[in-house]
């Protein structure tokens, strides 16, 4: 099966979805889509260049780029990068976008940036963190910095209602599931498939550390900033942990990597 129009038609099905729905509803209006976890990491970005890697339709992008950094967001999905163009004009933001799946950005962009940035959900649509890693490595100046931010490794060996474990911690095969519903709308009628991998955080470390990256400081917590999970509660202001086990689960991790 190809991964890649596999994963692209699936997110073409889920970005009109998101797009249209109260998830996302806010971000006209507040103009900030980033989180407490990810602003630790970025710090001051004004004036630096950053690059921010599957960006979806934008929101994290145009944030950064109210911030007042030169922002280049990346994303596989034709339509998501539609939307984030049309939303940036909307907003009247400098957000340049592109739309290429990341393995191939060398062959379409020659730039280097000062921060490469990408935050859940991300990692896990590509098989190889190798490749991943080398492509942030390219694409950062000497000195540069990587901000990450994603869901735990652990929580994606359970089902979606974390009530039993369903898949392998490692890496070993890639995860074909056929889901009806997205994240933000659990009973919207869209079926798709998709194709992901499960990278454990050994394999991350090794992968950056490969490819000439140091990771500076990592931290793990416990609750999500999204209610994108079956049974979650909010125990104070976006922050959501599972009903049934509270802080007893690694949810969410976030890493600096210099090069």
């Amino acid at each position: 099966m190809d991964y890649l129009k596999t994963n692209k038609e699936s997110w073409n099905k889920r970005t009109e979805v998101h797009y249209d729905s109260d998830f996302y509803d806010n971000f006209k209006k507040t103009g900030n889509s980033l989180n407490e976890i990810e602003l630790e990491f970025l710090q001051d970005i004004k004036g630096k260049k950053v690059f921010h890697l599957q960006c979806h339709f934008g929101q994290d992008s145009i944030s950064m780029s109210k911030l007042g950094a030169e922002v280049t967001g990346v994303d596989l999905s034709d339509l998501a990068i539609e939307k984030a163009q049309n939303l940036a004009k909307e907003m009247n933001i400098e957000t340049k976008f592109i739309c290429c799946d990341l393995y191939s950005l060398a062959e379409v962009l020659n730039e280097k940036f000062d921060i490469v940035f990408t935050s859940y959900g991300t990692v896990g649509w590509l098989p190889d963190s190798n490749k991943w890693a080398s492509v942030i490595s390219h694409f950062l100046k000497p000195e540069g910095k990587f901000v990450f931010a994603e869901f735990h490794p652990v929580v994606w060996m359970f089902d979606d209602a974390l009530e039993k474990v369903t898949y392998r911690y490692f890496n070993s095969e890639p995860i074909v599931e056929a889901d009806l519903g997205t994240y933000t709308d659990t009973e919207k009628e869209i079926s798709e498939t998709c194709i992901t991998w499960n990278h454990c955080l050994g394999e991350i470390f090794n992968s950056l550390k490969n490819n000439g990256l140091k990771v500076e400081e990592f931290n793990e917590y416990d609750y999500s900033p999204y209610n994108c999970f079956q049974n979650l509660v909010e125990f104070e202001p976006k922050k959501f942990r599972f009903k049934e086990h509270g802080d007893k689960v690694p949810m969410v991790y976030s890493l600096v990597a210099t090069k």
